[in-house]
């Protein structure tokens, strides 16, 4: 347990850096490392404890964070006037690190609803939602209109259904009918309409689009159902009465979708995407590190994981490959690197222009730091599968799935594989949510709980408080996972979040 009588932290002995804990001023003496700091350093933010000259490297948790870009005095603050991105060679070591999974055999459980029936018989929702899923842009105001019709007290004689929600997006046409950007959003859609939360799901399709209603059923292998229903604006013969003819579909499916108890199952029906966003200085000490102590119960209960966010795992890569159960895995990992300096490339980005301010006023520098924070949340079992974006997850224990860093977009692809639950850290402030998986929120830092409480669920902070360790706080984190599993709705979904949130990637030319 960190403990309160020092002023930063030390997160390895060969750092060159420490932690501020709070707002330190120049002429402070730091006892621990015998530096006085020299200037202003924020919380959260770097100071020097030993001399580094420019063009050297610059370490924190022991590895690489960038590279000095001039001569930094023990003491001073380190940051983006004098610490940048560099490239170095990663040792990839494929697998040295992996170990056998300690499982244990009296599993926890959750109360879980256990599929009966259709194309999800036997598998474990979390949730119990009927979903309007539209084709294309050009239907998204009709199924919003289908879903609104349905408020709560609409609902109230069917107590078991969450909610009716319409999941939306701005493409479906203009695109190549087989590139890889089609590809991507039938994936998408495929995983949400196969989702064990939805009950029931209904598509809706103006009838013109790329993205063909059949084209999509033929490509996903889905059969129009008593809960798959299907159809377009222009065949019913217009606005209005498509959203009649909608409304009345959904209420065919209620008696059925109310129809579900809860029963104990096991914690292997968990699959939960890890996401980070407004990240700071923090994040890879607290509520990484946290959710990563969580992840690793999780694992060993036979529960599933995904790590995403391609950007921000770069530079620190090498770390989940030594983890890699096969040399396949470990390379699979890679590839999508690779990937992503292309597409960077092609696209005149570079994989650097993450952080975000946000991130960089929280205290972060480079990419390479925050990545280092990023990949504490999957903990440190075997990476088992890796996967591309939205693609099914079928992998027990702890798997990557390749996604943008954009937390939207990245817990699309996580729940269209099957994720029925997110957890997403945060430093600076996050008010996300994700219909139809609930999403649990952690903050960093007090200060941010105390500001945003409304809007976190689970104060990581206590550790950098010296009031709780990373694996007491992880253990309370698999146990609110468990609770929310059951039923016990998020901060998120008390204000309604989760509608406006589904964004498939977009890739491809806009035609």
């Amino acid at each position: 347990m960190l403990t309160r009588s020092s002023l930063t932290i030390r997160l390895h002995p060969a750092d060159d850096v420490v932690i501020a804990r709070s707002q330190l001023i120049g002429g402070t003496t730091l006892i621990d490392e015998s530096v006085v700091v020299s200037g202003l350093v924020p919380p959260g933010h770097k100071v020097a404890t030993r001399a580094v000259r420019a063009g050297a490297p610059v370490r924190r948790y022991n590895q690489i964070i960038g590279f000095a870009s001039r001569d930094i005095a023990p003491g001073e603050h380190v940051h983006l006037h004098n610490l940048a991105m560099g490239a170095f060679d990663r040792d990839y070591a494929f697998g040295v690190d992996a170990k056998p999974t300690a499982y244990i055999e009296a599993a926890a459980t959750f109360m879980g609803i256990v599929r009966r029936d259709g194309a999800n018989a036997g598998k474990v929702a979390t949730r119990n939602y009927i979903g309007i899923l539209s084709t294309v842009n050009c239907s998204a105001t009709v199924a919003r209109s289908i879903a609104d019709h349905f408020t709560r007290e609409r609902l109230a004689a069917f107590p078991n259904i969450d909610g009716v929600v319409a999941l939306t997006h701005g493409s479906g046409c203009g695109m190549d009918t087989q590139g890889e950007g089609m590809q991507i959003l039938r994936r998408t859609l495929g995983g949400y309409a196969k989702h064990a939360n939805f009950a029931g799901v209904l598509v809706v399709g103006l009838g013109c689009e790329a993205n063909q209603i059949s084209a999509l059923l033929g490509a996903q292998e889905l059969q129009e159902a008593a809960l798959l229903r299907t159809f377009s604006i222009q065949d019913t013969g217009g606005t209005a009465k498509s959203i009649a003819r909608g409304i009345a579909i959904v209420g065919e499916m209620l008696p059925h979708a109310d129809a579900v108890t809860r029963q104990p199952v096991p914690a292997s029906n968990l699959t939960i995407g890890l996401q980070c966003g407004g990240s700071d200085g923090y994040s890879g000490i607290t509520a990484n590190p946290a959710l990563g102590a969580a992840v690793d119960l999780l694992v060993r209960h036979g529960g599933t994981a995904i790590l995403s966010e391609t950007p921000e795992i770069y530079g620190a890569e090498h770390l989940l490959t030594r983890r890699a159960a096969s040399r396949d895995v470990g390379e699979q990992l890679i590839a999508r690197i690779r990937w992503w300096e292309d597409y960077t490339a092609r696209e005149r980005g570079e994989m650097n222009n993450n952080p975000s301010p946000g991130n960089k006023a929280g205290g972060l520098t480079t990419i390479l730091e925050k990545s280092l924070g990023a990949v504490a949340k999957g903990g440190t079992t075997n990476l088992v599968a890796v996967y591309e974006y939205a693609e099914p997850v079928t992998a027990k224990g702890f798997v990557y799935m390749d996604t943008p860093g954009y937390d939207p977009v990245s817990a699309t692809g996580q729940v269209a594989g099957g994720a029925n639950m997110i957890v997403f850290t945060t430093g600076r402030g996050s008010a996300y949510g994700c219909a139809p998986s609930p999403s649990l929120k952690l903050s960093t830092n007090t200060p941010l709980w105390v500001r945003q409480e409304e809007d976190i669920d689970l104060n990581c902070g206590a550790i950098v408080d010296g009031d709780a360790t990373v694996a007491q706080t992880g253990e309370r984190l698999f146990g609110l996972i468990l609770e929310t599993a059951s039923g016990t709705r998020t901060k998120s979904e008390r204000h309604g979040y989760g509608q406006s949130e589904f964004v498939p990637w977009y890739l491809g030319a806009v035609m």
